[in-house]
């Protein structure tokens, strides 16, 4: 019998079974990196309607969804999980059954930068998306009650950083060390609450380093790989001895339905690749696999050139994925050399995806000053 946890609560849900029924699924940020590989396996291998809820900043990009957009039981809508209104709108238009809430700021660097826009849509607009779901609640019949849950998507680093050894379990410490990953960590705080406090039944999941195709291009992987096309410096952060997990997104949005479908209320689940991997093993498995495509421009480890690194960077990511493989029965599929090296092949046939994207962000330097927060 598995252990209960102390944020776990005894709420009735059979959602094993509703779920095999049509439901009405928000996916928050559905136009982001992880949020359209959801949406993209919800059309195309479920019978579920689908609500792509995004602001469309940055990074996002509705082409990522791909075939799913024609789909009748799609539909897109443009609104900011931070503004009630918006968030009301929607709840109130589309009578969603799941939350799957991904929409965040996500980048580091970025997060030194400018901690402000971190705290707003990471932390405000989480709290806005769980007032607006708990008077959408309310409002249930108790059947649609047990269809109910808002999964929350999280990240490894709200635990910090590990030492040569050990893994991040569900128990481990929350001790952020960047301005995102504290944004991160003080919503997974919010979404526990309203479950203990209010009843609201939510489900959390904390994940290692994704990648895969359609992640926008100031991402390690997508970065090295295009800057490599063009022949530019790849710049590596430190040392490049930092580990992460990697986990592909397809993997991933896998994981992310089980446990919207039959994770325990209150409960928190860890997804990773179990593929740990130096930032400079990354950089250097691009470099060979565009020596093979390329070889003519070989060697592109020759383009490798050490910066400074980041402020309060963490050394070591790593994830231990038991509980979701022993309790919902899930695995990662993809190795990380099979996955890299298709997530390689994706970019180089797929530049009319990047291109535009890539004029937003042309690879310039962000987070390098500590001093620079505003």
């Amino acid at each position: 019998m598995k252990e209960k946890s102390k944020h776990q609560v005894d709420m009735p849900a059979n959602r094993e079974t509703v779920a095999k029924n049509p439901l009405t699924v928000c996916v928050t940020g559905g136009a982001g990196f992880i949020g359209s590989a959801v949406i993209r396996q919800l059309i195309n291998e479920t019978n579920h309607r689908v609500v792509n809820f995004d602001k469309l900043t940055y990074a996002a990009c509705l082409k990522s969804v791909g075939s799913a957009s024609k789909s009748d039981r799609y539909v897109f809508v443009q609104g900011d999980v931070a503004e009630s209104r918006d968030v009301e709108l929607m709840y109130e238009a589309h009578k969603p059954d799941i939350i799957m809430h991904l929409a965040a700021e996500s980048h580091v660097d970025r997060s030194i930068d400018g901690p402000g826009l971190f705290l707003h849509t990471n932390v405000h607009g989480t709290y806005t998306m769980l007032q607006g779901a708990l008077k959408h609640y309310r409002g249930l019949s108790a059947v649609d009650r047990e269809r109910f849950v808002f999964l929350h998507v999280s990240t490894d680093e709200i635990y910090g950083s590990l030492g040569e050894t050990g893994l991040f379990t569900e128990d481990s410490q929350v001790c952020p060390s960047s301005p995102y990953s504290a944004s991160k960590a003080s919503a997974d705080h919010l979404v526990r609450a309203w479950t203990h406090t209010y009843g609201l039944p939510t489900v959390t999941t904390n994940c290692s380093n994704n990648y895969g195709p359609c992640q926008f291009p100031e991402k390690l992987i997508p970065l090295m790989v295009l800057r490599g096309l063009a022949g530019e410096p790849l710049p590596v952060y430190g040392s490049g001895l930092q580990v992460r997990d990697w986990l592909h997104v397809e993997d991933h949005a896998r994981a992310l339905w089980l446990v919207a479908t039959t994770g325990a209320i209150g409960r928190d689940y860890l997804i990773g690749g179990s593929s740990e991997r130096t930032n400079l093993q990354v950089v250097h498995g691009i470099c060979d696999a565009l020596d093979e495509r390329f070889p003519q421009r070989a060697p592109h480890a020759s383009l490798i050139e050490h910066v400074k690194d980041r402020p309060g960077h963490d050394h070591r990511y790593a994830i231990d994925a038991s509980r979701i493989e022993s309790e919902l029965g899930w695995r990662a599929t993809h190795t990380f050399e099979e996955g890299l090296s298709d997530t390689i092949d994706w970019y180089l046939k797929n530049e009319s995806w990047w291109r535009p994207l890539q004029e937003r962000y042309e690879g310039q330097r962000l987070g390098a000053d500590s001093k620079a927060a505003k």
